[in-house]
C-alpha cells in the first residue's frame, strides 16, 4: 500500500486501502496504550494490597506510671492486665522509689512541692509498653486528668476519685514517651521479644 502512494497510484480504491491501513494501525496503538494503562493501574493496585497487608503497623512506644496511690491501693496488676488485654506488649517494668531529680525540670511550677510529696511518698511502678499508635490508645485508656471528667470504663474513672491521686501517668506524645523512657530505664532494661505468630497482636 505504501508502493502505491510512492509510486503515485490515484485510484479511489488504493486510498481507500491507504487510511484503512492506517487507521488499523492508529487502532490498534490506541487500544495497546489503553490496556497498557489499565495493566499498569492493576498492576499498581495489587503491589498497594500487597504491603498494606504484608507490611505491619509501625510500633511505638509509650512510658506508663502506676503512682504510689495506685501501688498502695494493688491497682498494679489490674491497670497491667487493661494494656495486655488490649494486645499491647510490656518490654520494661520496674518498682522503684521515686528521686526528685525526675521532676527537676518542674522546679519553677506552682504545683512542684505537692507533686514531689505526692509520688515520693511510696514506690512507683515505671513500665514501657509497645504497639501501634500507643500513645493515643493509652491516653483514652487511661482517661482524663481529673477522673471527675473521665469516660465510664477509663482507668482514671474506675479506679480514682480526685486528680492529685488519679492513679496512673501516661505520655502525652511520642516526643514525651521517648524523653520520658529515657529518663526512667536505660537501654539494657528494655527487652526485645515476640509473642510469637500465634499470639502476637501488634
Amino acid at each position: 500500500m505504501i508502493r502505491l502512494l510512492i509510486a503515485g497510484g490515484h485510484s479511489l480504491s488504493s486510498c481507500g486501502q491507504v487510511r484503512s491501513f492506517f487507521f488499523c494501525i492508529h487502532n490498534a496503538t490506541l487500544k495497546l496504550y489503553l490496556f497498557s494503562q489499565s495493566q499498569l493501574c492493576r498492576l499498581f493496585f495489587i503491589l498497594f494490597c500487597f504491603f498494606a497487608a504484608g507490611v505491619p503497623s509501625a510500633k511505638e512506644r509509650t512510658f506508663i506510671a502506676v503512682k504510689p496511690d495506685g501501688v498502695q491501693r494493688r491497682l498494679v496488676g489490674q491497670v497491667i492486665h487493661r494494656f495486655e488485654r488490649r494486645g499491647f506488649k510490656l518490654v520494661g517494668l520496674k518498682l522503684l522509689q521515686v528521686l526528685i531529680t525526675h521532676y527537676c525540670q518542674l522546679t519553677k511550677k506552682p504545683f512542684y512541692p505537692d507533686l514531689v510529696e505526692y509520688m515520693t511518698s511510696g514506690p512507683v511502678v515505671a513500665m514501657v509498653w509497645e504497639g501501634p499508635n500507643i500513645v493515643q490508645t493509652c491516653r483514652m485508656m487511661v482517661g482524663h486528668t481529673n477522673p471527675a471528667e473521665a469516660h465510664a470504663g477509663t482507668i482514671r474513672a474506675d479506679f480514682s476519685l480526685h486528680v492529685s491521686r488519679n492513679v496512673v501517668h501516661a505520655s502525652d506524645s511520642l516526643e514525651g514517651a521517648q524523653r520520658e523512657i529515657m529518663l526512667w530505664f536505660d537501654g539494657h532494661d528494655l527487652l526485645k521479644w515476640d509473642y510469637g505468630p500465634a499470639h502476637s497482636t501488634t
